[in-house]
């Protein structure tokens, strides 16, 4: 069992800590990391987005026609004979 006196020493605060004008101070790999984490975020956003966009014209031009969304290959062909299929690059997700 512990006695008063090593309790008391076990609960002092520890001496000799980091002190001075450079503790406390973040380095700027922090800031990097920040701004990294921020782009990332921005594009993950973009690209969903754009994603999500072309989503809601196929689905709404497929309910227009009577066709059914899931169906890849109908919206396709029917969206390109309208004239309205977009071919710019896929999205990566």
């Amino acid at each position: 069992m512990l006695d008063l006196t090593e309790l008391m020493i076990l609960a002092q605060q520890q001496q000799g800590g980091p002190l001075g004008p450079e503790f406390g101070k973040a380095s700027p790999i922090g800031m990097t990391v920040l701004v990294v984490l921020a782009v990332v975020v921005l594009f993950i956003g973009w690209s969903f987005h754009r994603r999500y966009s072309r989503y809601n014209r196929r689905r709404a031009f497929a309910e227009a026609h009577g066709l059914d969304p899931f169906d890849q290959e109908a919206v396709d062909k029917a969206m390109e004979e309208a004239g309205l299929l977009d071919r710019r690059k896929q999205s990566w997700f």
